[in-house]
C-alpha cells in the first residue's frame, strides 16, 4: 500500500491505526485507494472459484505498507468486509498493528 499517501506523517493521525474512523477516512478518500479496492475485489472474485475448482481450501492474501498499522489495516478491513458481505468466510490478522507499542 506504499503507493498511497501515508497518514503516519500527519501528527494527529500518526499514533492511530487503520481500524479508526480517522485513518479509514484518510486512506479511503484517495481515488487510487478506491480504484485499487475495485481491482482487488475483482481479482478475488476471479480467484476464489478457480481455487475451489482446483480443490484448494484457502486463499491467503497479504497486504502490507511501511509500518503495518495504517494503510494496510484499512485496506485489509475493507477487503474483509467485502468478503463477508458477499457470503465468503474470511479471517483477518493484522500482524504489525501493535509493532510500535511493542518497542516502547
Amino acid at each position: 500500500m506504499r503507493f498511497l499517501p501515508n497518514p503516519y506523517y500527519i501528527p494527529s493521525l500518526k499514533d492511530l491505526t487503520g481500524k479508526t474512523d480517522d485513518i479509514k477516512n484518510y486512506v479511503l478518500k484517495w481515488s487510487q485507494t478506491k480504484e485499487f479496492l475495485k481491482k482487488l475485489e475483482d481479482m478475488v472474485d476471479f480467484l476464489l472459484p478457480n481455487y475451489i475448482e482446483e480443490g484448494k481450501s484457502q486463499l491467503v492474501i497479504s497486504i502490507g505498507c511501511t509500518g503495518g498499522k495504517h494503510r494496510s489495516v484499512t485496506v485489509a478491513e475493507e477487503l474483509y468486509d467485502y468478503l463477508v458481505k458477499t457470503n465468503r468466510r474470511a479471517v483477518v490478522n493484522h500482524r504489525d498493528i501493535e509493532k510500535d507499542n511493542r518497542n516502547n
